[in-house]
């Protein structure tokens, strides 16, 4: 089930209908980092402008700068994917659709979740996202948990954020949060695929359509079972 899903939402991703949304979230993402890089930037000249190292000793001030650039860099790389699902969360509800629309045409499509809804969830989720990826960071350099804990922490909390945000579109939250913990291995599997991609460098970030269109292909699959086998299916 979740292999079939994975293929379906990877051949999507690079659909044309898809492929659009990818590249108007990527150049909002770009533009977004650029804007940081440039205010961090210009908060790092200031200070040294006004530190008296400046002037005593410009090779170390050069050096400084660098080093700072250096670090900025290495920041906003580790920042990028928590913007990026920040600024793909306002395009989800439209992948969604799309999938729903192209995939499974013979169903009622489902129902947008209300903009407050929506903005909610993105600002949460990237939130929740940068909160814990900052955590495992410091103990990613500890041998195995620390990676342990990066990939484990990503794939629960994509897991929860996508399958509800796809479920959301044809049932009430708390039952969308219902069906996932019923089906907790198959969305925390799913989950741990898209952990997996976003450690990947520039992969990650088509973690946010790739995942939503993953989910909305899960969630259908696990309705029909439900409908099906009843509460067997639990």
């Amino acid at each position: 089930m979740i292999v079939e899903s994975a293929a379906a939402a990877l051949r999507q991703t690079f659909s044309p209908p898809l492929r659009a949304i990818l590249w108007k979230s990527l150049s909002l993402t770009l533009g977004l980092l650029v804007l940081l890089w440039f205010g961090l930037t210009h908060l790092v000249e200031a200070f040294q402008a006004s530190h008296h190292i400046s002037a005593q000793y410009p090779i170390l001030d050069n050096l400084a700068y660098y080093l700072a650039g250096f670090g900025l860099f290495v920041v906003l790389a580790y920042l990028m994917p928590a913007i990026s699902i920040l600024v793909a969360g306002f395009f989800l509800d439209d992948a969604a659709a799309i999938v729903e629309r192209t995939d499974f045409p013979n169903d009622p499509p489902g129902r947008p979740m209300p903009l407050g809804t929506a903005l909610f969830y993105a600002v949460r989720f990237a939130g929740v996202t940068l909160l814990v990826n900052l955590a495992a960071l410091v103990i990613f350099f500890v041998p195995v948990i620390g990676i342990a804990a990066f990939f484990g922490a990503n794939a629960y909390l994509l897991a929860r954020e996508y399958f509800e945000m796809a479920a959301a579109r044809f049932r009430p939250l708390p039952e969308a949060a219902d069906m996932r913990k019923t089906f907790a291995f198959r969305t925390l599997g799913a989950g741990c695929l898209m952990s997996a991609l976003m450690v990947v460098p520039i992969l990650n970030l088509l973690t946010p359509l790739f995942g939503i269109a993953l989910m909305v292909h899960l969630h259908k699959r696990l309705s029909r079972r439900l409908r099906l086998e009843g509460p067997a299916a639990r």
